[in-house]
């Protein structure tokens, strides 16, 4: 008989260790350890109990050479939602593990009742909640004006249950709302602990597999804003998407982080409405709004998100500092990197900034995580300091090195093309980046060095 092995897994990270501790050597966090029981031979492990899903097995368990592998490509279900199928790679992926995360109220549980709703009219699809009644989730469905007549619901906790139930109905979908809140008999611990977390995702995860469904689990985040439990969870699951909100903003961006069946870093955008989520075709639309006179420290930048550019308003403001140690403050982009700029423009291109306090935004709450944006960020601040406002034509891009080079970025043709269809007639890129042929209608100036992007100006 197996003896069963304790370890003490971080809830923060998924670290475990041989022996309790009160601080976490990985990523620093005090008292996050708890205790977590593995080999057991009442639990099992993960796998379900014997002669379940036996039906299914099948060709799992058989042996092949890469030769005789069918290379077909899988087939996928349409969401009837475009950003959510450009997020997801093209749509659901049969067999697959999808986990989708994000801050209470940013419409993770709306998202996805709206998309089941919509598939179960021609889908079998069941929808599994813990957190909350029947009666609540039937009342949000008929608020959004929802088709309710197909959809099959289910209110459980316990992943044996849902998983007899989903045998029994064979549903192509399956949407668990939330695993936090989903236990296994055979695991001594509170529902939402990492040994829970991790066993009842892999329960179920298992069953997908084995029954070919695909499975969407919602997961909450913590208090810093991160995934609880992501190491736990990221290398069982295929999918892992965040759906991003903030509290005076009635934009959702979903943003893909892992994808095993697509692009990651790609974004889809949506409306928060009194109907529920709906999808921006436009994104570009929505960030540029800008105020009818031009304003000084306020410029245009062409961002890569996924397999697409989306134009966004960048705003600088240099002011004089009172106090002895200026102010570094960035929303939307890394404000280490933010200090590490201004340090390039002072050696670099003559401009002190050393005795202001300098306030970088990203209008609209996207965040910003590539370094094309390093060029247009610089001539932002130049722009207030100066407080000579910029052509309200003019769009820019590029990545700025430490020693004053101005680099190029990937997909600059697209980023252009994506710029002259809405009305920018003036460009300043890296050299490497303008096209040999040009791009009508626009005037691409085209730099090596930061002194040139400022003579420029």
């Amino acid at each position: 008989m197996a003896k069963s092995k304790i370890a003490y897994v971080c809830s923060d990270c998924g670290s475990d260790f041989p022996k309790w501790q009160g601080r976490c050597d990985d990523c620093g966090a005090w008292n996050t350890l708890s205790e977590f029981r593995t080999g057991s031979p009442a639990s099992g492990g993960s796998k379900p109990r014997a002669g379940q899903f036996a039906g299914y097995a099948g060709s799992l368990s058989d042996v092949k050479t890469l030769a005789e592998i069918d290379l077909t490509e899988l087939p996928r279900l349409g969401t009837g939602v475009d950003e959510l199928d450009r997020v997801l790679g093209g749509g659901l992926v049969p067999g697959s593990a999808i986990l989708i995360g994000g801050h209470p109220g940013a419409g993770k549980s709306t998202l996805l009742l709206q998309v089941l709703c919509k598939l179960a009219q021609s889908q079998s699809a069941m929808y599994v909640t813990g957190e909350e009644s029947l009666q609540q989730v039937a009342m949000r469905a008929q608020r959004l004006s929802l088709p309710t007549d197909s959809l099959k619901m289910l209110s459980e906790t316990s992943v044996e249950s849902i998983c007899a139930v989903a045998e029994k109905h064979k549903p192509k979908l399956l949407v668990v709302d939330s695993i936090q809140v989903m236990s296994r008999e055979e695991v001594p611990s509170a529902p939402g602990g990492v040994a829970q977390v991790r066993e009842c995702a892999a329960y179920l995860i298992r069953y997908a597999k084995l029954t070919n469904t695909v499975l969407i689990l919602v997961g909450h985040v913590t208090k810093d804003g991160t995934l609880a439990g992501p190491k736990v969870l990221e290398h069982m699951i295929d999918c892992s998407v965040m759906l991003e909100s903030s509290t005076d903003n009635r934009f959702r961006t979903l943003r893909g982080v892992k994808n095993r069946f697509g692009a990651v870093n790609e974004l889809g955008v949506f409306a928060m409405t009194e109907k529920g989520l709906r999808e921006v075709k436009n994104p570009s639309a929505i960030f540029l709004s800008r105020a009818d006179e031009p304003a000084a420290g306020s410029v245009v930048m062409v961002v890569w998100e996924g397999t697409r550019p989306i134009l966004v308003e960048l705003q600088a403001l240099v002011d004089d500092s009172n106090y002895g140690n200026p102010r570094r403050l960035a929303v939307g982009v890394d404000q280490n990197r933010l200090s590490m700029l201004i340090a390039v423009l002072h050696r670099h291109g003559g401009v002190q900034v050393g005795d202001q306090d300098v306030f970088i935004n990203v209008v609209g709450g996207l965040k910003v995580v590539e370094t094309s944006a390093d060029l247009a960020l610089l001539l932002a601040i130049i722009s207030s300091l100066r407080d000579r406002p910029l052509s309200t034509d003019l769009v820019v891009f590029g990545e700025v090195g430490l020693s004053g080079e101005i680099r190029p970025v990937p997909s600059g043709q697209e980023r252009l093309n994506a710029a002259a269809k809405h009305g920018f007639r003036q460009a300043i890129v890296p050299e490497a980046n303008v096209p040999k042929g040009g791009v009508k209608g626009m005037k691409v100036m085209g730099v090596k060095t930061l002194a040139a992007a400022l003579a420029a100006l």
